[in-house]
């Protein structure tokens, strides 16, 4: 039976009682599923786990990303990113964000490990983007009714607007990556609540609006939505896990731990397996 303690009145959830290093019957998938729903992140203490068992954890929920477009990944694990910093290779991640909205198809859901962790710092945040919505002023609502959005690889810019090739680099990578359109407001496949889907990340422009006018709408929304009541922080010791919905959330791994060293493995799952089999069977 597993043991679920809510951590905020906003989101998220720590769960006891299973050990994702063995075999995980169905009935726990579904118990931790439906964790997940409710919580939008839960987190595990003390889990010594493999790739394997990663994989084997994430395949319950949907399928597993490929290799991702930036990041490496564990020898032998194409799909078990590995997210390694020191003073060498610092953090890039410091900054509100939903993961890959940049794609037509963002992931369902991500399953972070923490392999080395520092004593003090390194702390991550979630967004209740469920809560961010529900707090809006009602005209702010019927405004934002129908509205879409630009999404591109915004703060990925980073990794290629460098060099002196007058922005080739850049524009193929713009190329390589896309942009994609998302309603500003969308509706949760299962759990039918309205949230919020806009991100400092990767939103670059509210449609139908001028350039200042969006910037400004955009503003306000990140400004709201950027409030201690929606949040949760979650300070890691080595061997904890966390599974977060990246469809209702957002994060925010706060980079203030250097020159220590952080090691983290992540598997991205690309689809909800259950929503998939509900569809097929209606």
């Amino acid at each position: 039976m597993l043991n679920i303690r809510k951590l905020t009145p906003a989101i998220g959830a720590e769960i006891a009682g299973v050990d994702l290093s063995g075999p995980l019957s169905p009935q726990v998938c579904d118990q931790i599923y439906d964790a997940l729903m409710q919580h939008q992140v839960v987190f595990f203490r003390d889990q010594h786990i493999s790739p394997e068992n990663h994989m084997a954890l994430a395949g319950s929920f949907g399928d597993p990303e490929p290799p991702h477009p930036v990041y490496p990944h564990v020898d032998g694990f194409e799909s078990v990113m590995k997210l390694e910093n020191h003073p060498d290779n610092p953090p890039d991640t410091d900054g509100w964000h939903t993961d890959l909205t940049f794609r037509q198809q963002p992931p369902f859901a991500s399953i972070l490990w923490a392999s080395k962790v520092p004593e003090c710092g390194g702390d991550t945040l979630w967004m209740n983007l469920y809560a961010a919505y529900d707090a809006l002023p009602a005209g702010i609502k019927r405004d934002l009714e129908g509205m879409t959005a630009v999404h591109d690889m915004g703060d990925f810019r980073n990794n290629f607007a460098v060099g002196e090739d007058d922005g080739a680099r850049l524009t193929a990578a713009h190329q390589r990556f896309g942009s994609a359109i998302h309603p500003v407001v969308r509706t949760h496949p299962v759990t039918g609540r309205r949230f919020l889907f806009v991100n400092d990340g990767f939103t670059v422009h509210l449609n139908g609006l001028k350039a200042g006018d969006s910037r400004a709408l955009l503003n306000y929304l990140l400004t709201h939505m950027n409030q201690p009541e929606f949040q949760l922080r979650f300070t890691w010791r080595d061997h904890s896990l966390a599974i977060w919905d990246n469809r209702c959330t957002m994060h925010y791994a706060v980079a203030d731990y250097l020159p220590h060293y952080r090691c983290m493995h992540r598997v991205t799952v690309v689809n909800d397996r259950r929503v998939e089999k509900a569809v097929r069977a209606a």
